[in-house]
């Protein structure tokens, strides 16, 4: 049977206190530096600032005025809004999962399906659905692109398709709009990407 997890959701993982009184430069930077950590792919405070400062520069706005203590600093602000919780599931376990129980043992259509589940990360899915329809979303989608009938698997899940289909949809709309945006744009960010500190 299909596990349920708790999402990491606006409504279920918000925040205590409104982050709204602090500057969006110092929490930004602040927000990426905590998931890196909660993640186990801690980025240095110290190469945040440096980036946070050239792309400030490049850009020319005002000064970027912030430093590393700045960072730590809002750093347990964060924290304590949250109330220290930063539990993240994700799609990936229960994707296995479900192609085992759905007998799917196509290891074209495991990657596609896996491959789906990485791009969603480039969206904000993450953070509104539970892991376990973002991973029947992508197998649906895995699914209809490689015209394999699995609907009475579906069936026998007792999920509510419209869910599943609303936010493949929310998928495929994704894939639409990212695939307009110009190359010179991508280009630009790429290179601004390989900078050093």
């Amino acid at each position: 049977m299909l596990k349920h997890y708790h999402p990491l959701n606006i409504t279920s993982y918000s925040f205590r206190k409104s982050m709204t009184e602090y500057d969006p430069r110092l929490v930004a930077p602040t927000c990426l530096f905590l998931a890196s950590k909660a993640e186990e792919s801690t980025v240095q405070t110290k190469v945040l600032v440096f980036y946070s400062k050239k792309m400030y520069n490049e850009e020319k706005y005002e000064k970027y005025r912030y430093e590393v203590k700045d960072i730590l600093e809002m750093e347990m602000k964060i924290l304590e809004a949250l109330d220290y919780y930063l539990v993240v599931f994700h799609p990936y376990r229960t994707l296995a999962q479900l192609l085992q129980d759905a007998g799917i043992n196509d290891i074209n259509m495991t990657q596609l399906s896996w491959g789906i589940v990485n791009d969603t990360y480039k969206m904000d899915l993450i953070l509104v659905h539970p892991p376990h329809l973002i991973a029947l979303a992508c197998i649906y989608i895995a699914c209809v692109s490689k015209e394999k009938d699995i609907t009475s698997w579906f069936e026998e899940l007792r999920v509510d398709m419209n869910v599943v289909k609303n936010i493949s949809m929310e998928i495929l709309d994704f894939y639409e709009n990212h695939t307009m945006i110009p190359e010179q744009r991508i280009s630009a960010a790429l290179s601004k990407l390989s900078l050093k500190p």
